[in-house]
């Protein structure tokens, strides 16, 4: 259970991104655990009224406003949301939503903490990061260690990172989530198996970059981990110990749905349809967990066609 020093009684854990694809798994699993826990939505339809040990807070956190007093008595903060990336072109103005989502929102969230009296104060921030950091970096391997790469995701995370850091000043741990690609029974997985069940599936671009992947349980049980050990501090990449090339997960999910996996789609084909949001498609990165393995987390799912197969007859 969540380590809180001097904390009696029941946990209270307050996130931001609740209604989204690992938020709405997060908030399942602490409510399960017996925590409260204090969740803020622009849209209080997409989570519904609340109800025991479960507060739902409307309001926008990437800015200022009302909710910014539920975090006094809170435990603990895990920041989640963010626009999403993929889906349409990163124009000037979306590029400054992406940016406002994240970095203003994790800002609006430190400048909340610190009007909290201390003894009132949480303990631990969780801050979603992304293996984006790290740039395109082909077969390099990568840890929590290696430096930021280039490019605007990775100049993105570098400063969604720093904002989360200013937590540290006021007493809190903080913990960096370097998220790499979910599989759950939504996300991508789901964008991609309608296209493999068709019989059109296959890989996307050349095949040969490096996807770093996660089983949604495991995404979860690591923030678990950093919200319960008080030795979880800094980066964390929340990624599987076994990354693959596009094509070895392209032919792993055919295998799966037992379908074949040979109509690839081009890198220009994808670059022309999303501009240069093709990159969180096309840009390889080979992601290892180095930091989770070190502190003992023992994955449930660390082999594509175990992940794979657990959650294909859900989707």
């Amino acid at each position: 259970m969540l380590a809180v020093p001097g904390s009696g009684g029941t946990v209270r854990i307050f996130v931001t991104g609740a209604s989204g694809f690992i938020g709405s798994r997060l908030v399942r699993d602490l409510l399960r655990r017996g925590e409260e826990v204090v969740a803020i939505t622009r849209d209080r339809r997409r989570l519904g009224s609340g109800g025991d040990r479960f507060q739902v807070v409307q309001g926008d956190p990437a800015q200022a406003g009302p909710w910014q007093e539920q975090l006094a008595g809170c435990d603990a903060v895990v920041a989640l949301a963010g626009e999403p990336l993929v889906g349409r072109r990163w124009t000037g103005a979306f590029r400054a939503r992406i940016t406002q989502s994240r970095i203003g929102g994790v800002e609006r969230l430190v400048e909340a903490l610190a009007r909290v009296p201390s003894e009132k104060r949480p303990a631990v921030l969780l801050s979603a990061s992304a293996i984006g950091y790290y740039g395109d970096r082909g077969a390099e391997e990568l840890t929590e260690d290696s430096p930021p790469g280039t490019g605007f995701l990775a100049d993105l995370c570098v400063r969604w990172e720093a904002a989360a850091r200013g937590a540290a000043e006021l007493g809190l741990r903080v913990v960096t989530l370097r998220l790499g690609v979910v599989l759950g029974e939504g996300g991508a997985l789901r964008r991609m198996v309608p296209a493999f069940r068709a019989f059109v599936g296959g890989p996307i671009g050349s095949g040969h970059q490096y996807l770093s992947w996660i089983h949604m349980s495991d995404a979860v049980g690591l923030i678990l981990m950093g919200l319960d050990r008080r030795d979880v501090q800094g980066p964390i990449n929340l990624t599987a110990p076994a990354p693959v090339t596009m094509a070895e997960f392209a032919r792993t999910l055919g295998q799966v749905l037992h379908r074949p996996a040979l109509l690839r789609v081009p890198g220009p084909l994808v670059r022309l349809a999303l501009g240069e949001a093709a990159s969180v498609l096309l840009a390889s990165q080979r992601v290892l967990p180095r930091r989770a393995q070190q502190l003992g987390y023992r994955f449930q799912y660390p082999h594509l066609p175990d992940a794979l197969s657990d959650l294909a007859p859900r989707l």
